[in-house]
């Protein structure tokens, strides 16, 4: 596990696996390859009793969600890390049921950031690291680190948090990715820790939360948790629009003047690669709304898994 250090880039690696099933080219990237390649929408999951009556075909057996998702979405946050430890080798099966050019981001260890005095995570981020996320591979997107809405911004501990997070675990690249849901964190001196760092920082459209648009690192990641279950989408088509445009602004490297800031900084100007997961409120609307956000980037799926009964 190499060790952290502020301000080295963290890219993503190019190699890809051999197994993986589904060649890049046969699946349909937007205009100019940008949905393809720097927007990315997905879901939290692939493993949702209600997903089963609107977005898994009848009779698809269980055991090939996760293959029928990577097909009609570009990224799926793995959210059952956040809760305990996963065996390496079921990210290996994930990264070989998937094509190549999907990508998984990976919510990390609540022990490593649900505790008083993050300085002291160092074991527990040890243990999530190590756990075999590598085995990804190149479809290892970022890592997400959430803290309780109770934390409050602390610099020097927080520094000494971000300090223990890896550059790197078996020479794959690593970015991070925060998601601070306590209104103090709403200041220039934590977004100077993220910027230090190359650390994202997590923008919620969710009234719980504070929403921090400040862009900090070279990728953008957005959690969505404001579907409504009276929409088939989610989100109306006035909203998906706005989301479409707000991407389309991140990726060339603007800021959506719509997003308030704690800072009126402009960005720097280069290209960013952007992950926006549509995770709560109405979360049976979920696909539809990742679906109609991809259709409005110019992506559809050209492969459709075909559908088998299930034992």
């Amino acid at each position: 596990m190499a060790a952290r250090t502020a301000g080295k880039s963290a890219a993503t690696p190019d190699e890809s696996p051999a197994s993986a099933p589904q060649p890049a080219s046969r699946r349909k990237a937007g205009a100019a390859g940008t949905a393809g390649s720097l927007i990315r929408v997905g879901i939290g999951g692939w493993s949702y009793a209600p997903w089963r009556d609107n977005f898994y075909p009848e009779g698809l057996a269980q055991s090939r969600e996760l293959e029928y998702a990577s097909r009609h979405l570009t990224a799926i946050e793995i959210n059952s890390t956040y809760h305990g430890t996963q065996k390496r080798t079921s990210f290996a099966k994930w990264r070989d049921e998937t094509p190549d050019d999907f990508m998984f981001s990976v919510k990390a260890s609540r022990f490593a950031t649900n505790r008083r005095v993050l300085a002291e995570a160092g074991d527990s981020v040890a243990r999530f690291i190590d756990s075999g996320i590598a085995e990804l591979g190149p479809k290892l997107g970022p890592l997400v680190w959430q803290f309780a809405p109770t934390k409050q911004f602390d610099a020097e501990d927080f520094e000494a948090f971000l300090q223990l997070l890896p550059d790197s675990v078996e020479g794959v690249k690593l970015r991070h990715v925060l998601e601070v849901r306590h209104d103090s964190f709403r200041s220039p001196e934590y977004l100077k820790l993220a910027r230090k760092y190359q650390a994202a920082t997590v923008y919620t459209d969710s009234p719980k939360f504070p929403s921090i648009a400040d862009l900090t690192t070279d990728f953008v990641y957005a959690r969505l948790m404001d579907s409504s279950e009276k929409l088939k989408t989610g989100y109306g088509p006035k909203a998906l629009d706005a989301w479409a445009g707000h991407a389309h602004a991140w990726a060339a490297g603007k800021a959506p003047a719509e997003l308030e800031q704690v800072e009126d900084k402009p960005p720097a100007a280069r290209q960013r690669e952007v992950f926006i997961f549509f995770i709560n409120g109405a979360k049976e609307r979920a696909p539809a709304a990742a679906q109609a956000l991809l259709a409005r980037l110019g992506w559809e799926p050209r492969e459709p898994v075909p559908a088998k009964k299930r034992a």
